[in-house]
């Protein structure tokens, strides 16, 4: 990521509104609430042909007690580091804050490429409210006075941006793999995330609901690129209360949806409860690929079978997903979290895997002749070939004399069958059932 523009200033400029209008989606929660946004939020755009990301953050607060406030600036200035041009977003209908003053500070130290983002300029008189932001002495740094709301003024502010980056042929994130991570609140998360990346990219304290939306990152490991995204924690319907937080969680499934492959995490402590399997329910519903994850591991006492016993379980809570792998860690000590990512990688592979007809046909026929279909009102049910159909997901169809006799029974031995001779392991695989 070489052209990075960061979104910065105070709490409530319009920072999310301007950054989803950048990205030309609804990425990050828009609230009139201050402090909605905590952790760095990234994004692409592309404007005249040129391709750069986005940082949306949260506002920058100099002196703050409060424990939100404080993390969200060590955010702020992480963002600010890694950009290579500065957005600085500020309010003309409050005018010129002492909180203003104090971000320009930090401005000038950096010295770096950076414009002046006058907010909220929706009529003349507003856009000419705009000058009073001269005086906060950034000699050199263009004031550009737009709406994000209603998009004046944006279109002048990208080419100015533009102007000032270089060509890229940075990749699309939608070519890449993407995994999310979803759990209940205070699993460990984000905890997992910046164990994985080894620095705080995600805001991490215990208190419950702390990360408020999905934080997409790019990483490498193995030689391979994919997205990890950390998502708010998802309690029952019953307990959310909060307009934030109810967004939170559509976001949270909104990722779940856009991903691949879903790591579901729980606390072992906890066990695996009601929620988790509501989680899971909605992972296999979407069809997508699925690791659960035991975090805490290291908190459990423990004997010779203590794993064996936790895992069956889990197993029998589950049932009838017995496909989907678990894998006992520990985020704080990083015990096999790296596993958890490998495992991620191999069901992406088995999910998007395509097997050949006649591969199908030797391993699945003799099986199907070995134990055939049980005959109904004496008719009897003869499946002569069998092939994978062009789906995202692995999706079969077994061509048969009598299809609508074939009883749910037997698609489960199918399924288990296709499963033994082939490496779907963590996948939801679907079988339908033609007339040939």
């Amino acid at each position: 990521m070489s052209n990075i523009v960061a979104i910065v200033g105070r709490p409530n400029v319009g920072k999310s509104t301007l950054f989803n209008r950048l990205v030309e989606k609804r990425k990050a929660i828009i609230h009139d609430e201050s402090g909605v946004t905590r952790d760095r939020h990234y994004g692409i755009s592309d404007w005249n042909g040129k391709v750069f990301t986005v940082i949306d953050t949260g506002g920058y607060v100099e002196s703050s007690d409060n424990i939100f406030e404080r993390k969200i600036k060590e955010q702020v200035i992480l963002a600010l580091r890694e950009a290579s041009i500065i957005l600085f977003m500020v309010d003309c209908k409050d005018g010129l804050t002492s909180l203003d003053s104090d971000f320009s500070k930090i401005i000038r130290e950096l010295d770096k490429e950076t414009i002046l983002v006058a907010n909220k300029a929706d009529n003349s008189n507003l856009e000419i409210n705009s000058n009073e932001f001269y005086e906060l002495g950034l000699k050199k740094i263009p004031i550009i006075p737009i709406s994000s709301v209603n998009g004046s003024g944006t279109g002048e502010l990208l080419d100015l941006v533009v102007n000032k980056i270089k060509n890229t042929d940075e990749k699309s994130e939608v070519e890449l793999p993407r995994i999310s991570i979803l759990g209940r609140p205070n699993v460990g998360k984000s905890s997992l995330t910046n164990s994985i990346l080894g620095e705080e990219r995600n805001i991490v304290t215990e208190i419950s609901g702390t990360t408020r939306d999905s934080i997409d990152t790019e990483y490498n490991l193995f030689n391979k690129n994919f997205i990890i995204t950390d998502t708010a924690g998802i309690r029952k319907k019953s307990k959310v209360r909060e307009n934030i937080e109810f967004y939170s969680v559509m976001r949270s499934i909104q990722a779940m949806e856009n991903s691949d492959v879903t790591i579901i995490m729980i606390d072992a402590e906890h066990g695996f409860e009601g929620q988790d399997m509501n989680i899971l329910s909605l992972a296999v519903k979407y069809k997508k690929g699925v690791i659960i994850m035991v975090n805490k591991w290291d908190l459990i006492e423990k004997n010779n079978s203590t794993l064996k016993e936790y895992e069956k379980l889990i197993q029998n809570k589950i049932s009838p997903f017995d496909y989907i792998p678990i894998i006992f860690s520990s985020v704080l000590k990083k015990q096999r979290i790296f596993q958890v990512l490998e495992k991620a990688l191999e069901i992406y592979e088995n999910r998007n895997q395509k097997i050949s007809t006649s591969q199908l046909n030797n391993k699945i026929l003799p099986e199907i002749k070995k134990y055939p279909p049980p005959s109904n009102k004496g008719k009897y049910i003869k499946i002569k070939y069998i092939t994978q159909l062009p789906t995202n997901t692995p999706t079969f169809a077994f061509f048969s004399n009598l299809p609508q006799y074939i009883r749910e029974s037997y698609k489960r031995f199918l399924m288990n069958k296709l499963r033994e001779h082939f490496t779907l392991e963590g996948v939801p695989i679907t079988i339908v059932f033609r007339k040939k």
